[in-house]
Formats: structure tokens, C-alpha cells, sequence
């Protein structure tokens, strides 16, 4: 009601509120008001009782209040601006056109003058953005909310040291560090230097619309995908319920990664939320860490993302693989119908893609350089692909206790990480022994086939010393470890002669053999290296006489010697195996042991050969 004392001839009702008006001072300052009071005079016959106009105005922006402080305005009452109305009374003056045809200073044109001033100031920006939620369709319709996206996004692009306005809500209220000068205006006598990332919690309160609109902005005019990511990876956190948490899948407590994200969030707002983030992520290499991609990839699978978003996420994490750790790659499988445990084909895609953009990369570098600089370059493309190669067995060893997996998966994963990315093979193998004791029941044949992934050449001193005696691994694949064993060890203790024989050679001259002596003990280390290569070679020759007997055992079912070796794919040859005085079939040369003692070598350099 107004309280001028005069009965009111209009009453304008707005949703539940109805106002008791004047028509002179609304006619004086709104267009539309006025044709609505003359539109209702014609079509409305009143009574001498009843003379006053009803108007209805539901759909006007900014509801009740803001027409309340335009009823004021058109009265000539003082009104007060603020951030938080500014958006919603200039909607509601452009709706009741109250432009400067109406009255000079009307009311379009003092909320634009104001609105201007809060463009200028990021906080209130910020404020300003926040309101045009209420009012979306008209302050889009007018340019508002571009308008406080743009002022926002030019803020945040530059150099923070160049403020003049508030840098965050926080140092928007007097610090006491200011010191006032006049007019409540103060100036702070100890400013610290802002980072680059002091709009992050700012822009973190705006509606994922319009925060989306604002990553938009500041990507178009330049700024670093470093800071894009960063800032999108702070919203993420502050809105998914899973990013702050960790998985407690591997202590047993499946079910709970399944109702974490039941909280005030829907399942909807989430998704939604997620394939935005993930569409706004920048595309460059390294901007984002692995894990956080991983624990992404993770969320989308957890509240059931679209497949759009989930490929997104496994070509990300595919171009940076070498970057990722075991613990994020172990990906609890979240379907109805489980097979594994964990999520094996979203981790073959991923390793499929990374191969595939490494071989790309590889390729392209490779064109335009030279032969050296091929060769080189070639050096260093081993190295992401090895790092993956010991990842992908980690991952395998990991996954192989579960009786769920099934071979052709294992060797699908293991397969794709090729032969040299491996410098060591003692991975590999772990993981095949982990899953040949998992999966007892494995026939012969695919036990054979599942050792294929690996090369025994390529094996450790202790993980060979270990297939040795590994009564899960076919005999086929323990005789060939025997045989590389020996071999190496062949080659080792010729090496180690052929060096010697050098050193004695330039020291006498004559060509008389002699250990080398000095005064620092060099001959007390070579004697305690051929003790070392003496024991080793017991050992074998103990290994060697183990099987030899397994071996005659079987032959008493199975066979003649040379059945035997036909059977393990050994070829015999007739000169070494058919002594000229004997026709005794002698076993192949795979297994025979040495025949004499290493320290008995010495001796035997006088007529030129080493003993095996």
C-alpha cells in the first residue's frame, strides 16, 4: 500500500503480491504501464463504486521485490544499487520500458550506469553473474550475462600485479593491514604477491553453465592450458564427491564404491557435471597429471558416464601411459555381471592407444632425420615404451591371482608391450608364475603357450636360478633356462680367460702364461672371481644331474634317449654325439656339464682350448 493519503486507482498484482498504486506516477516514467492502464480502461466498464484497474503482471523478471524498488523509483523515492539487484531492476525496467522518452534519468538508464561500475569491479561481477540465474532469458536477452562473462574472463587473463580492483571476495573487506586515509578509502601497506591460480575459488561458485561459458572465454583469448586445467580441476573436487576420496575397493570393501556417490548430488548432476569437465579439459600433453585423468576415468565408470566421456578419458590417459603408477591403473571392475575383478579391457584399450600414438610419434620424428640422429632418436623412443613395459607387468602380476581371467586376456595384454621394450624379462615372468599358480588347471599345452610371452634369454641370474627349480613351468621351457644359463655362463668365463690372457700377454712378452700381480691384490680377486664362477658351476652341474635322472626315469616308459630330446625339440648332432669308438647315443650338448674344474684351465692354455 502506498501511504500517500490518496486511495489507489490501480492495483498491479505480481505472483502472490498484490500493490496498491497511483496511475500518474506509473504513467510518467513506464511505457508499458501505460498501455496496459488503457488497454484495461477500454475493455473494462466500471462501476462509480469501483474505478481502479487490476493489471497482472506474473511473468515480470526479478518478481515482487524488483518491482517494488521500480514502484519506488517512479514515486521519486531514493532506491539503493547493489550488485546483487542491479541485474534483476534492469531486466524489470526493460520489461516495463522505462527508457528516457519516460523521464529524463529514467530508470533503464540508471542501472545501466551502475551496472557499468559493477563490471569494473570482479567481485561484484561475480555477484552480478550469480543473479542473472533469476532472470537468465532476459539478462541473455539484453546481453547481461556476456557482458559479466567477458569483464570476468579479461580479469583472470591478466597479470594479477596490475589489479585495481579486488582480487577475491576475501580482500574485498578492510584488512588490518590498511591504513584509512579519507572516505572509508584505505591503502594496504604490505601486499602479497598473488599466484596465478587466485580466481580458481572465485569462479568455483558459478552454476556449471555458466562456468563453462567462462572456461570458453578465457581458452579464446589465450591463457595457459595449465591454468584452464587447474582451475577445472579445482571445480571437480569441490562438486564430485569420489575426487576427494580414495578407493577402499582393495581392502576388500567392494560395495562401498558403489554408494559413496549416494549424497545431496544426484546421479544426473553428476554425470553431467563430469562429461563437461572432461569436455573442457585441455588437449595438450603433460597438463594434467595421470592420476588425477585415472581417478576421472574411475568416477565415469563408478556413476555410469557415457561411453563419449569414458573414451575421452582412455585416450587421455593412453597419450601419457608412461606417466601413470600401478596402484591408479588397478581399476575396480564396477559392472552387474563382473568377470575380473578389475577393468582388463579398459586397460587393453588404453595400452592400445598408447601404442599406437607412440608408434605414430616415432614415425613422424623419424622422416626428417638423419641416419645418426635416427639412431639416437630411436634410443630415446625406448624409453616411455620401457617404462610401460615394466608397468604393464606390474599390472599383470596384479591381476593374475584372479581365477576369473582368462588366458587369451592375460596374453592379449601382455602381448600388446613388444619384446624389446623389455630390458629384463624377470617381470614378465613373476606375472606368469602368479597366474600359472592361480590357474592350476591349465592343460600342458597352454602352459607352454602362456611361457612364449617371455625370453628366457632375457632373464636374471636369480630369476633364472628360480624357473630352474619352478615345478609349475613346462619341462621344455626349464630345459631351455638350463641351456641359456650355461651358455651365458660359458660365455662369461671365456671372457674373463680372454681378458686375462690380454693382460698376461702384454706383460710377458714371451707369451709364458702368468696371473697377473700387482701390489693392490689384483690376483686375490681374480681367484675369489673363479671361486664365485666354480660355485656356479656346481650348482649346475647339480641342476643338470637332477634332471638327467627325471629323465632316465622317463625314458623307462617313454623311450630312448633320443625320443626324449625329440620330444623336448632338441637337435642331436652326429659328430658330437657319436663317439668314434663307441656307438652309445650320448645326450645332446644342451646338458653336458663341465668337465673339469675351472681352476684346472690354467693348465690346460698350454695346448690352446679351454675346457667347457
Amino acid at each position: 500500500l502506498c501511504s500517500s493519503g490518496l486511495p489507489s486507482d490501480v492495483i498491479i498484482e505480481v505472483r502472490e503480491i498484490s500493490f496498491h498504486l497511483h496511475k500518474f506516477p506509473l504513467l510518467s516514467r513506464s511505457r508499458a504501464l501505460e498501455n496496459l492502464i488503457g488497454d484495461s480502461s477500454e475493455d473494462e466498464k466500471k462501476s462509480e463504486d469501483d474505478k481502479r484497474h487490476v493489471l497482472k503482471l506474473h511473468d515480470l523478471p526479478g518478481g515482487a521485490k524488483a518491482f517494488l524498488l521500480a514502484a519506488k523509483f517512479c514515486y521519486g523515492v531514493k532506491i539503493e544499487l547493489t550488485a546483487m539487484n542491479v541485474v534483476s531492476l534492469r531486466c524489470t525496467a526493460e520489461y516495463l520500458q522505462m527508457a528516457e522518452d519516460y523521464g529524463e534519468g529514467n530508470l533503464i538508464m540508471q542501472t545501466e550506469i551502475f551496472l557499468n561500475e559493477v563490471l569494473g569491479n570482479w567481485v561484484d561481477t561475480i555477484k552480478a553473474l550469480e543473479t542473472c540465474e533469476e532472470v537468465l532469458s532476459y539478462a541473455e536477452e539484453h546481453h547481461i550475462v556476456s557482458r559479466c562473462i567477458n569483464s570476468l574472463a579479461v580479469k583472470a587473463s591478466a597479470d594479477p600485479t596490475l589489479f585495481s580492483w579486488p582480487a577475491s571476495g576475501h580482500s574485498a573487506t578492510q584488512s588490518p593491514s590498511c591504513n584509512v586515509i579519507w572516505n572509508g578509502l584505505c591503502t594496504v601497506s604490505n601486499q602479497h604477491a598473488l599466484s596465478e591460480d587466485w580466481w580458481y575459488e572465485d569462479v568455483s561458485s558459478l552454476k556449471l553453465p555458466m562456468y563453462k561459458r567462462f572456461i570458453l572465454a578465457v581458452s579464446s583469448r589465450g591463457m595457459k592450458p595449465e591454468r584452464i586445467a587447474g582451475s577445472l580441476v579445482f571445480y571437480a573436487k569441490k562438486y564430485l564427491p569420489l575426487m576427494g576420496r580414495q578407493s577402499s575397493f582393495q581392502n576388500g570393501n567392494r560395495a562401498a564404491l558403489g554408494s559413496i556417490h549416494t549424497s545431496a548430488h544426484s546421479d544426473a548432476d553428476q554425470m553431467s557435471l563430469l562429461e563437461v569437465i572432461v569436455e573442457l579439459l585441455p588437449d595438450q600433453k603433460g597438463v594434467i597429471p595421470t592420476k588425477l585423468l585415472l581417478r576421472l576415468l574411475r568416477i565415469s565408470m563408478i556413476i555410469h558416464a557415457s561411453p563419449v566421456c569414458q573414451e575421452n578419458l582412455e585416450k587421455r590417459v593412453g597419450v601419457q601411459l608412461d606417466q601413470a603408477l600401478l596402484e591408479d591403473l588397478l581399476i575396480p571392475n564396477m559392472g552387474n555381471s563382473a568377470e575380473t575383478l578389475y577393468e582388463i579391457d579398459c586397460v587393453q584399450r588404453i595400452l592400445d592407444y598408447f601404442m599406437l600414438v607412440d608408434t605414430d610419434a616415432t614415425h613422424s620424428t623419424s622422416n626428417c632425420l638423419s641416419d645418426d640422429a635416427q639412431l639416437i632418436e630411436s634410443s630415446h623412443s625406448l624409453t616411455p615404451r620401457s617404462m610401460v613395459a615394466n608397468l604393464v607387468d606390474g599390472y599383470l602380476a596384479e591381476v593374475a591371482p584372479d581365477v576369473n581371467l582368462k588366458l587369451p586376456k592375460f596374453q592379449s595384454l601382455a602381448a600388446v608391450v613388444p619384446d624389446y621394450a623389455r630390458t629384463l624379462d624377470d617381470g614378465i615372468y613373476r606375472a606368469i608364475d602368479i597366474y600359472l599358480k592361480a590357474h592350476p588347471w591349465l592343460t600342458d599345452s597352454e602352459r607352454e603357450q602362456l611361457c612364449r610371452l617371455m625370453n628366457c634369454q632375457k632373464l636374471s641370474l636369480e630369476a633364472s636360478t628360480h624357473a630352474a627349480q619352478n615345478e609349475r613351468l613346462p619341462l621344455r621351457v626349464i630345459v631351455q633356462v638350463l641351456f641359456f644359463e650355461q651358455l651365458r655362463l660359458r660365455t662369461s668365463v671365456a671372457g674373463w680367460f680372454f681378458v686375462s690372457d690380454t693382460l698376461d700377454n702384454s706383460q710377458n712378452p714371451s707369451g709364458t702364461l702368468a696371473l697377473p700381480r700387482n701390489e693392490h691384490g689384483s690376483q686375490d680377486s681374480q681367484i675369489v672371481c673363479v671361486d664365485v664362477m666354480r660355485e656356479r658351476v656346481s650348482e649346475l652341474e647339480k641342476q643338470y644331474e637332477s634332471m638327467k635322472h627325471e629323465m632316465e626315469k622317463l625314458t623307462k616308459t617313454k623311450g630312448s634317449w633320443y625320443d626324449l630330446c625329440k620330444m623336448l625339440g632338441l637337435k642331436l648332432k652326429s659328430k658330437s654325439c657319436m663317439p668314434k669308438d663307441s656307438k652309445e647315443l650320448c645326450t645332446p650338448k644342451v646338458f653336458s656339464p663341465p668337465k673339469a674344474p675351472l681352476l684346472n684351465a690354467k693348465q690346460n692354455q698350454d695346448s690352446g682350448q679351454l675346457v667347457d
